[in-house]
């Protein structure tokens, strides 16, 4: 029986992969295909994992940030307070935007937290 040669639709497939994912990758990882499909599995899965991770990351810089600002005026107020006190006022600031008013204007992140005090 003589040997059949694959088509081009493999090979277009091939390069296909390698062009739009592999050129991110080194060595064997970029020329090998089943080597290279292999790696981009683990790509979009740590991808996946890491935007979990990048969220959790930022939220915990964030709060550190505010509780930061709030201990610098006064010893006996903290964050726990100041968002428990946000919540029962029914302020809606989120944690991002406090940090960036604690980064930029800490006069200002005072000020409310005062204003929630009395």
């Amino acid at each position: 029986m003589t040997r059949i040669r694959r088509g081009y639709i493999a090979r277009r497939h091939r390069t296909k992969i390698r062009s739009f994912f592999a050129s991110r990758f080194c060595r064997a990882h970029s020329r090998l295909t089943r080597s290279l499909i292999q790696q981009k599995i683990r790509a979009l899965f740590s991808a996946h994992r890491d935007r979990d991770r990048q969220k959790r990351t930022f939220r915990r810089l964030w709060v550190t940030r505010i509780n930061a600002v709030i201990r610098e005026n006064r010893v006996s107020y903290n964050y726990s307070r100041l968002i428990n006190n946000l919540y029962k006022r029914q302020l809606l600031l989120n944690r991002k935007i406090l940090a960036q008013i604690a980064i930029l204007n800490k006069n200002c992140l005072y000020i409310i937290s005062n204003d929630i005090i009395k």
